[in-house]
C-alpha cells in the first residue's frame, strides 16, 4: 500500500464530502449552509492541490486541473457570500446564496470529477 497515495485519496474524498455537506439543503435558504464549512473545503481544497504539484504524470495533471477548478470556485463562492452578506443580518438573502450554492456546485462537479479519475487510476494501476 502506497501511504502518498492514500493521503491524496483521503484530501480528495474529503474534499467531495464537505462540498457535498455544503451544498446539500435549500438551495437559496442561508440556514442550511455553514459558512464554515465552505472555509474548510477550501482550505482541504488547498492541502490536496498541494499534494499534486509534484505529479508529473498525465493523470496528476487531470487530477491537478480539476482542483484548481474545484479551488477557483469554492474561493468564489466565499468571495460572494462575504460581498452579498449584510451587516446587520449576518447571512446572505436568498438571491446570493442561491448564487453562492450555484457556484459550489459547479465545484462539486468539479471534485466528482478528480473522484472518479482517482478511483478509475486506482482500478486500472497495476500491482
Amino acid at each position: 500500500m502506497n501511504f502518498e497515495r492514500v493521503v491524496f485519496g483521503f484530501f480528495i474524498i474529503l474534499t467531495l464530502s464537505l462540498n457535498v455537506a455544503f451544498v446539500a439543503g435549500g438551495g437559496d435558504r442561508a440556514e442550511h449552509h455553514n459558512v464554515w464549512i465552505l472555509t474548510l473545503a477550501i482550505i482541504v481544497n488547498l492541502v490536496a492541490i498541494g499534494l499534486k504539484l509534484g505529479d508529473r504524470s498525465q493523470t496528476g495533471a487531470l487530477l491537478l486541473a480539476s482542483g484548481l477548478v474545484a479551488c477557483f470556485l469554492l474561493i468564489t463562492a466565499r468571495i460572494v457570500w462575504i460581498v452579498v452578506e449584510p451587516a446587520d443580518v449576518g447571512r446572505p438573502g436568498p438571491e446570493g446564496m442561491a448564487d453562492i450554492v450555484s457556484i459550489a456546485t459547479g465545484a462539486l462537479i468539479a471534485n466528482i470529477v478528480a473522484t472518479v479519475i482517482l478511483v478509475g487510476d486506482t482500478l486500472l494501476s497495476r500491482r
